[in-house]
């Protein structure tokens, strides 16, 4: 379907991940599986650091603001996939789509300002162990979290004007399994010169580099702290501390590297990876905390204990 301008487009169609129907049923139950896995491992984050006292501290309360990102972003972009499977629909009305942009745009530019957030706590936490408590107080946790939340949206709703704004497109028929800012301005035959500016500086820049940079600057002070520890015990203790935030924070980092900042036409740049961006890595989290961190392991025993003592 060929459309000339705005008014003419009131609804886009995803390709989705394949057209083979043997793929389709494949992919179905895999995202189906995945997404059960997503909303199952980040809710018992959230529950156990709701319930359990000694969770109550400040790289749980971000830990919690992971899980609802990753639940929320998990269910923005992988909804259509399941729906369309079920009800034999890939139509999404214009609206719609352009709320789903919004909504992925706003999520996925809160995950990186939110790690770095998550990145200061830990430096406080062994940079700065005796302030710890005065520093990290639930006033300022509750605040890096609203600045996390309010910043992405902020600098998100510029391009989310522009695209909305979009008054012609040579196609309907978006090759994606959702809706995503980059396959509409591809789509569109509108003047994108300005939508490409914002994506750089707010999307690369603001959202990605400097976050990254910050992060990186957070270890740094972080490692020279922990080298100069004379104890092998206190140095291994700090380094199981951080472990956990450094291999999420490289797993988000690899996968998006991958996937915007590599040749279009390779298998790097598929959909696949983008389900790997969109789906794997939010059902990865809540492993790599609870897996390598004995507080939530022993969480999980006490709450078990707690349910078996009731029943």
């Amino acid at each position: 379907m060929i459309t000339k301008n705005e008014t003419m487009v009131k609804y886009f169609i995803l390709k989705g991940i394949s057209d083979v129907p043997i793929l389709q049923v494949l992919t179905f139950y895999l995202v189906l599986l995945i997404y059960n896995i997503t909303l199952g491992g980040n809710w018992i984050i959230l529950l156990l650091v709701c319930l359990d006292s000694h969770l109550h501290t400040p790289m749980y309360f971000f830990l919690c603001n992971l899980s609802i990102l990753n639940i929320s972003s998990a269910t923005v972009t992988l909804h259509k996939i399941l729906s369309s499977f079920v009800i034999k629909n890939n139509v999404v009305p214009f609206n719609d789509c352009i709320a789903q942009v919004c909504m992925f745009s706003w999520l996925s530019g809160n995950e990186f300002i939110l790690l770095t957030a998550m990145s200061y706590d830990r430096y406080v936490a062994i940079c700065k162990p005796l302030h710890y408590s005065a520093v990290m107080n639930g006033r300022v946790c509750v605040s890096l979290a609203i600045f996390c939340w309010s910043f992405s949206l902020l600098q998100m709703l510029p391009a989310m004007v522009i695209v909305s704004r979009f008054s012609c497109y040579s196609s309907n028929t978006i090759d994606h399994f959702f809706c995503d800012m980059v396959a509409l301005m591809n789509l569109s035959c509108s003047d994108t010169s300005i939508l490409k500016l914002l994506i750089f500086t707010e999307g690369v820049l603001l959202s990605t580099f400097t976050p990254f940079l910050l992060t990186f600057v957070s270890y740094s002070f972080i490692i020279a702290t922990i080298l100069r520890m004379k104890s092998t015990t206190g140095r291994s203790k700090a380094f199981y501390t951080c472990s956990s935030h450094i291999t999420v924070v490289a797993l988000h980092y690899t996968t998006i590297v991958c996937q915007y900042f590599t040749p279009r036409g390779t298998f790097m740049s598929s959909k696949l990876l983008s389900l790997l961006n969109t789906a794997v890595v939010p059902m990865l989290n809540p492993f790599i905390y609870s897996l390598k961190n004995k507080e939530v392991k022993s969480a999980v025993w006490r709450q078990l204990k707690y349910f078996k003592s009731i029943v």
